[in-house]
C-alpha cells in the first residue's frame, strides 16, 4: 500500500513539473510572438532579450549596484520589517486565541485595520518616520502583521473541542492544552499566514522603493519606466517573482518538516 502511494506521489510529482514546464515554454512562445508585433513589440520586449538583460545584471549595474545587491537591499528590508510582524502577531494572535480578555480588547482594533490595505499606510509611514529606511519597515511590518495575527488566532481559536475535551478529562492543565493542543493546532494557519503575509510585504517594499530609493528591485522597475526601458522593468519583476518563489518553497519545505503530522503540512 505505501508503495502504491509513494508511486502514485512519484507520478503527480512528475506530472506538475511536465505541466509546469509546458505552461512556461507556451508562456515564453506567445511572448516572443507577441514582442514581434508592430506598435506592440517596441514597448514589449522578446523573452530573450529580457532573459540576456537579467543575466548580465548579475555581472554589470544597474544604477550603482549589480542585481544581487539590489536583491540584497530589498530581501533585508523585507526581513527586518517581516520579522517584527511575526514577532508581535504570533504572540499577538495566540493571545486573542487563548484569552477572553485579550480578545474583546484586540478585535475590534483588528476588525478596523484588517480591511485597510497595506499601501493605504505609505502617507503615514512618510508623515511619522520620513523617506528613511524606519518608514519602509513599518510599511511592511504593518502590511504582514493583520494577516499574521488574524491566521494565528483562527488557527488557535478553532482547535479541535473533542482533543481539548478530552486532555481536561485527563487532567491536563492550561499550560498543557496550550503546548500539546492549541499551539500545534494553529501552527498550519501560522505557516499560511507566513506566506501569505511574505508575499504582502513583498509588495510593500517595491512600493517603498518606488517612492524613495537608490537601490533595490522596486528602484528597478521604477527606474526602467522613468527611462522608458521596458526590458528593466520586465527584468526587475522577474527578479521579484523568483525571489518569492524560493521564499515560499523554503516555507513550504519547512511547514512539511514541522507538520508532517498535519494533511496541510504534506
Amino acid at each position: 500500500m505505501n508503495r502504491k502511494k509513494k508511486r502514485s506521489f512519484a507520478g503527480s510529482r512528475t506530472e506538475a513539473l511536465v505541466y509546469g514546464i509546458l505552461s512556461l515554454v507556451i508562456l515564453l512562445a506567445v511572448w516572443h510572438l507577441v514582442s514581434l508585433g508592430g506598435r506592440i513589440g517596441k514597448f514589449f520586449p522578446s523573452p530573450f532579450l529580457v532573459i540576456r538583460d537579467f543575466a548580465n545584471a548579475f555581472v554589470h549595474a544597474i544604477g550603482r549596484n549589480t542585481m544581487l545587491e539590489h536583491i540584497f537591499f530589498s530581501l533585508r528590508r523585507v526581513l527586518v520589517g517581516f520579522g517584527l510582524g511575526v514577532v508581535v502577531g504570533i504572540p499577538l494572535g495566540l493571545v486573542m486565541a487563548c484569552s477572553k480578555a485579550g480578545r474583546a480588547f484586540f478585535m475590534p482594533l483588528f476588525s478596523i485595520v484588517r480591511p485597510i490595505p497595506g499601501l493605504a499606510w505609505i502617507p503615514l509611514a512618510i508623515l511619522w518616520f520620513g523617506l528613511g529606511e524606519q518608514s519602509k519597515y513599518f510599511l511592511i511590518c504593518m502590511t504582514a502583521l493583520v494577516g499574521i495575527t488574524m491566521q494565528t488566532f483562527f488557527g488557535a481559536l478553532y482547535a479541535d473541542p473533542v482533543l481539548i475535551g478530552a486532555a481536561r478529562m485527563l487532567g491536563a492543565g492550561k499550560f498543557q492544552l496550550f503546548v500539546h493542543i492549541i499551539l500545534p493546532s494553529a501552527i498550519p494557519n501560522i505557516f499560511a499566514g507566513l506566506q501569505g503575509s511574505f508575499a504582502g510585504a513583498w509588495c510593500a517594499v517595491i512600493a517603498a522603493e518606488m517612492i524613495r530609493s537608490d537601490e533595490g528591485t522596486g528602484w528597478i522597475i521604477f527606474n526602467g519606466m522613468n527611462y522608458a526601458n521596458t526590458a528593466q522593468v520586465i527584468v526587475g519583476m522577474v527578479a521579484i517573482g523568483l525571489v518569492g518563489l524560493i521564499a515560499s518553497t523554503l516555507l513550504k519545505a519547512l511547514e512539511r518538516r514541522l507538520c508532517a503530522w498535519n494533511i496541510q503540512g504534506k
